[in-house]
């Protein structure tokens, strides 16, 4: 669509397909205009990564580098087999009870296209949606609340493992636009009655902007993918990633003035994929995330939560780069240059970290913590590893790393 058409066009164009009128704000499930979000991702459990489970990526072999190639390389059967045990067991009600019991009110759960509208000819395998319906469950009775992401479109919407499907970005081609609005469409109506759990439904998780995806059409799918979840449910809050632009950039865009409710802007920040920010100590580290803060969470228009973000200050995790690719920090991730080891922080545990870590680690997360909440809030990635210590919230919340309850401050007064 022709960047001339206004905000207004682009909405009418939405609503009038629909059939929608802009119908009476209705009482959200959460206040998310008051209270903040404490929460944390349940990543590599509906939707895997490589580097959350890496034993199962290495069990199928070298050419399973993410989700679509490990189903292709096991075939339905064994894949369906495969995952069926990861999901039963990676995540249970016990996970929502700790998470609740830290002091969190909100676990954000991808899920991929896949689950929702199956696409004939993938390789991909379904089965998820039994437990994302019991996650439901576990978040009601542990008091939490829910933010489903739509993680994968098909094509991929980033080239990312995380979207299902590594290398070239194919969304926006052909008809996977309207696939994923089909899956969106799902969604919504899965759990638009559980509004008062799954109080947040987010369109897509990082559709990389900066890599292709064009900004007019991802426009025009929030708007239709906002019309769609009111007509699931009136007080269902709709999510929007930044498509990795300054988030600010998105202000006048669905907002309140235009009669758009319960709008919410997620941004993700992560200092490990870039040499110069792995350069840093941890006090410039904190520094970076306040600034960011400053300049593109406050400066927006809508609430705006960092959706993800991490404890790690290395890109050391096995796979974190992708099965296969190396690591900057310490100089194997092609063109990259060594600044330190990755010693310990490879695989291994958050106790078998030395303390000067634990505590650099500690003191960067309750830096962010202050800092995000000057926004409306956070969610952690992640909540469980199979060895990424600068990434398991479950494991740094035992050792004493991540704050528990959440306020509490070993650092206070950083940003």
């Amino acid at each position: 669509m022709s960047s001339k058409f206004s905000q207004k066009s682009l909405l009418g164009l939405s609503l009038a397909a629909l059939g929608l009128a802009v119908p009476a704000v209705a009482d959200p499930g959460f206040n998310y205009g008051g209270d903040m979000v404490r929460g944390v991702n349940l990543g590599g459990w509906l939707v895997l990564e490589p580097w959350i489970t890496p034993s199962i990526f290495d069990d199928a072999g070298d050419a399973a580098v993410d989700e679509y190639s490990l189903c292709a390389t096991l075939g339905a059967d064994q894949c369906r087999a495969v995952l069926s045990q990861h999901w039963a067991s990676f995540i249970t009600q016990d996970d929502f009870n700790q998470i609740a019991a830290a002091g969190m009110n909100h676990v954000r759960i991808p899920i991929g296209y896949w689950a929702l509208t199956p696409i004939e000819g993938d390789p991909y395998v379904d089965g998820q949606l039994e437990y994302l319906d019991a996650a439901v469950g576990w978040a009601r009775a542990s008091g939490l609340r829910v933010l489903i992401d739509l993680h994968g479109a098909p094509g991929s919407q980033n080239g990312f493992d995380n979207s299902g499907k590594r290398g070239a970005i194919e969304w926006q081609q052909g008809n996977s636009t309207e696939q994923a609005k089909e899956a969106f469409k799902a969604l919504a109506a899965r759990y638009g009655g559980d509004a008062d759990v799954v109080t947040a439904v987010e369109a897509l998780n990082e559709p990389s902007i900066p890599g292709g995806i064009n900004e007019d059409g991802l426009k025009q799918y929030y708007f239709d993918c906002w019309g769609v979840a009111r007509e699931a449910s009136q007080d269902t809050t709709v999510v929007l990633h930044d498509g990795f632009m300054p988030t600010e950039s998105w202000n006048g865009f669905m907002s309140p003035a235009a009669g758009v409710y319960y709008v919410m802007m997620d941004t993700h920040h992560y200092e490990v994929f870039d040499s110069g920010l792995l350069a840093l100590d941890a006090s410039s580290h904190v520094r970076t995330a306040c600034n960011f803060v400053k300049d593109h969470v406050q400066t927006s228009d809508k609430w705006t939560i960092v959706g993800e973000w991490t404890g790690a200050m290395t890109d050391c995790a096995k796979y974190l780069n992708g099965k296969g690719i190396g690591a900057r920090y310490d100089g194997t991730y092609q063109g990259s240059s060594a600044i330190g080891s990755c010693d310990g922080k490879f695989v291994g545990t958050v106790d078998a970290l030395p303390a000067a870590d634990r505590d650099n680690i500690r003191r960067f997360i309750e830096g962010q913590l202050d800092a995000y909440e000057k926004g409306r809030g956070w969610l952690y990635w992640t909540w469980k590893t199979e060895g990424a210590p600068e990434w398991d919230m479950q494991q740094q919340l035992a050792a004493g790393v991540f704050p528990n309850p959440v306020d509490t401050r070993a650092f206070p007064g950083q940003c």
